[in-house]
């Protein structure tokens, strides 16, 4: 049986996954507006909050399509690979597949993205914390693929002027990010 306290983290994993594969649903946008967090995420999941209990639907997936995917070059990529990449010679899908297929995971056959779309990275994640794998592990996934990139990705999105709803998700998605990167580093 999972502790209370990992079944949230899989659970904010999961939520962070879903908003940033796609714009939520009218659905998503009132269950959101219903949850509670204490502590650290507080303050960026009540003004989260209080954005999808004033959301449009509409609103929010055009801002998305705006944001995210565009028309030519998007104002903001979710992929991972353009915050972190040091070097011209890095290859880190293919160290990423490496990574997902030593874990036993793999891209499902109708995903469009690349492995390194932060939608991915968190659903990992999610995985890999519902399944209860080892912390050690835990951390060396985040450490390595999202850790390098959560921070630089959530200030692009909060700085966009294509964002309204999405700057509330990257704070909230920044703070739980850093939260965990603190607890990692107790290891």
């Amino acid at each position: 049986m999972m502790a209370p306290e990992e079944q949230a983290r899989a659970n904010v994993y999961g939520l962070l996954a879903r908003l940033l594969y796609a714009p939520p649903n009218a659905g998503l946008l009132q269950a959101m507006a219903g949850e509670t967090f204490d502590g650290e995420l507080a303050e960026p999941w009540d003004n989260l909050k209080r954005a999808a209990a004033a959301a449009d639907p509409e609103a929010v997936r055009e801002e998305y399509e705006t944001a995210f995917i565009g028309t030519g070059k998007a104002p903001v990529t979710l992929y991972t690979s353009a915050y972190s990449i040091r070097f011209s010679n890095e290859v880190p899908l293919a160290q990423l597949r490496s990574e997902l297929a030593r874990l036993g995971l793999s891209r499902r056959a109708e995903a469009r993205e690349p492995e390194d779309h932060i939608a991915a990275l968190c659903d990992v994640m999610r995985h890999l914390v519902a399944k209860q794998q080892d912390l050690e592990e835990q951390h060396r996934f985040f450490h390595r693929w999202l850790a390098p990139a959560a921070e630089p990705l959530c200030v692009a999105i909060d700085r966009s002027a294509a964002t309204d709803f999405y700057k509330h998700v990257a704070r909230f998605a920044n703070a739980f990010l850093s939260l965990e990167r603190r607890a990692f580093e107790m290891l």
